[in-house]
């Protein structure tokens, strides 16, 4: 766990992240009364946030169902009220990512172009080695060069192996690292794949294909299938983690670029309708702009 200072310093990015998202809603709260008008401002706020439909609708009846129950009586009070709500409903997202059940403990890492899927994979690299783990990366992302240099340079920065083929097929890059990663006494070995859109299907073949070689490395495995989504894409967003969970069925799930988003809200909609746990969000492009997800700091960050 990083240092209450450190923690502190991160919430106020997060903060400072998320106030396009945040002011949005939070001037819903500046009025003295609650009646319809706030309810009806609220909504139409969440639903500019990219909340979606179901959670908008699950979010102000559960507030409804707070503000009678404290008799809040002010504004600010129910503004209080919706962080719980928020904070309540992301709850089950908020679950650590467990190395060292299995070794080497294989996580395969799928993204779309531009969401930040490598640099996500660099920062998760620090992270497990500032935990102690020894990370082993599979560069199997072979259909663009850049991604395979892009991720050499994040395992110099780590100081951690990478397997890289120049063209190779990327199941056989992932094959062949898995089995390293054994045989290295590897803790973690992480398989960047390439970047692809749900509607490029021969691709989600691909991705499929990646998966089942890689069972064939390791019966076991993968012990961990994330997805890297870009928390400026909204409900875009959502649309990805439904076409990628049904194509890999997901463990996990990393939202970068979360600063200066107006859709930070897409969060809910993917608590309400595809719960997949919340390993990480990022607010930046420094290394330590990645951090583990709280429902609670997220939710109060967001209405700040």
């Amino acid at each position: 766990m990083p240092a209450p200072a450190e923690r502190q310093g991160w919430l106020d990015r997060l903060k400072a992240g998320l106030r396009k998202t945040g002011s949005g809603i939070a001037t819903v709260f500046t009025g003295t009364r609650i009646d319809e008008d706030l309810y009806e401002e609220l909504e139409a706020a969440l639903l500019m946030a990219d909340t979606g439909v179901k959670a908008t609708e699950h979010l102000l009846k559960d507030l409804r169902r707070r503000v009678k129950e404290a008799r809040a009586t002010d504004p600010a009070a129910v503004k209080g009220l919706l962080a719980d709500a928020i904070a309540d409903l992301l709850a089950p997202l908020q679950k650590p990512l467990v190395i060292g059940e299995h070794k080497p403990t294989v996580i395969m890492v799928a993204g779309v172009n531009g969401a930040g899927k490598t640099t996500s994979i660099g920062k998760l690299t620090r992270h497990m080695a500032n935990e102690g783990a020894s990370v082993l990366l599979a560069a199997a992302d072979t259909f663009r060069a850049a991604a395979r240099e892009q991720l050499a340079v994040w395992a110099d920065r780590n100081t951690v192996e990478i397997i890289t083929q120049q063209g190779g097929d990327p199941a056989a890059v992932s094959y062949d690292a898995v089995t390293a990663g054994r045989a290295r006494g590897k803790d973690v070995v992480l398989v960047d794949t390439a970047g692809r859109l749900p509607t490029q299907l021969h691709l989600m073949e691909e991705l499929r294909k990646i998966k089942r070689v890689v069972q064939k490395a390791d019966a076991s495995g993968p012990h961990e299938v994330l997805l890297v989504i870009d928390g400026n894409t909204g409900q875009n967003a959502l649309t990805q983690v439904k076409a990628f969970d049904d194509a890999l069925s997901l463990t996990g799930l990393v939202i970068t670029k979360l600063d200066g988003t107006a859709k930070g809200g897409v969060i809910c909609a993917i608590a309400m309708e595809r719960p997949i746990p919340v390993y990480f969000i990022g607010v930046g492009e420094k290394l330590e702009d990645l951090e583990t997800f709280d429902a609670r700091e997220f939710a109060q960050a967001l209405l700040n």
